[in-house]
């Protein structure tokens, strides 16, 4: 009796110890197959307002300092006092300029509200050129427009201190090369501008105006373009314009730009442009290469390369250019500095290079422009 009982718990020991075994073995097998397919886990580290905003959370780039001068005791100096005088001036008159705009707009429209899209704008800057043997001098450059949107129509009054159609091609072609002794002397304008489409693509806006001085001349133009993607590299832009002025009598103007990204930052620029000259009884022509690449959030470096040239006496290259132009922020988005090596080639001197480099400070006061930067 005692060994069958004996034989009993064995038997049954054995059968527990098995069982345990196997559910031990598919726990472990389970723990491992799940340890497989979970997804990672990731702890996120929450930062208060303050740590996010402190200068040290700033990339280096964001500064025209050293990281160890962040906390360097202000040098009083002229250039300090001269440089605060200007920021002072911006957030004076910047809002002055919008509010003008603003003001109009509400009072030709008849409206309570203006509209958003203001583009008025008082550029404000100083040029110095240096060319072979002449040594520098600031000359001073002011610009303005005026570009009011009215609400119940699609009207525009345009006031500026100078139209593309009295200023001949090859100074818009290098007219950051120019400064304001070496431009043709401004007139400023007044137009009312009709803004409309021809189907869904095609921008078309007619002007009707007058140059402001006496006695006044009027002109009338008119402007088709279309910008459209080929595909994700290629962009193209087209624009013709008609125009008559009662002086000078009428012209036109076709321009055709092509854009690629060619990588690493750089995109490619192809334009050409082709002007009539009624009073003068011939075309003018111009084609530029250019490339540009912002190097960081500061500045940008634009190369170019161009030809001009002219149908009379007979179809010949009137002048060749390059130039290289560095743009940098200096403060915000309306204090810029620029600087241009440049070299030119015209035919009047038998085509023998004549270089220059233009340092440039440039301001703009409007609280809604925002500069092709």
């Amino acid at each position: 009796m005692k060994r069958s009982w004996w034989t009993l718990v064995e038997r049954f020991s054995l059968r527990v110890g098995f069982r345990a075994g196997i559910i031990s073995t598919l726990l472990l097998l389970g723990i491992s197959s799940y340890s497989y397919g979970m997804e990672p886990v990731f702890e996120f580290e929450a930062h208060s307002l303050s740590d996010t905003l402190v200068p040290e959370a700033l990339p280096l780039s964001f500064y025209t300092f050293e990281a160890e001068e962040r906390w360097a005791e202000p040098i009083d100096s002229y250039w300090l006092n001269f440089s605060n005088f200007i920021l002072r001036q911006e957030r004076i008159q910047g809002p002055k300029v919008q509010s003008l705009g603003q003001w109009a707009d509400r009072t030709l429209s008849g409206e309570t509200h203006n509209l958003p899209r203001n583009n008025s704008y008082l550029r404000v800057g100083f040029a110095s050129e240096s060319e072979y043997g002449n040594p520098a001098s600031f000359k001073p450059e002011v610009r303005f427009r005026l570009d009011i949107p009215t609400t119940k129509r699609k009207l525009r009054l345009v006031v500026e201190s100078e139209s593309d159609e009295l200023i001949p091609l090859e100074e818009r072609q290098r007219d950051r090369q120019l400064t304001e002794p070496n431009r043709t002397e401004g007139q400023t304008t007044g137009a009312v501008r009709y803004l409309s489409q021809i189907g869904d693509a095609i921008n078309l806006s007619n002007d009707f105006g007058a140059r402001l001085h006496f006695p006044p001349d009027a002109f009338w133009r008119a402007t088709a373009e279309k910008r459209w993607n080929i595909d994700a590299d290629w962009g193209v832009h087209a624009q013709q314009r008609f125009y008559y002025y009662h002086q000078d009598g009428w012209g036109a103007r076709s321009r055709f730009d092509a854009s690629r990204d060619v990588g690493k930052g750089w995109r490619f620029w192809a334009s050409s442009e082709l002007e009539w000259i009624h009073r003068d009884r011939k075309f003018v022509a111009a084609q530029t290469f250019s490339t540009r690449k912002r190097l960081n959030n500061r500045s940008v470096i634009t190369p170019r390369l161009g030809v001009l040239g002219e149908s009379q006496p007979s179809w010949r290259t009137t002048s060749v250019f390059a130039d290289l132009t560095w743009r940098y922020r200096l403060h915000s988005d309306w204090l810029f500095a620029e600087l241009i090596p440049a070299l030119t080639f015209p035919r009047e001197r038998s085509f023998k290079d004549h270089g220059s480099v233009i340092f440039r400070i440039e301001m703009y006061f409007s609280g809604s422009i925002n500069p092709d930067f």
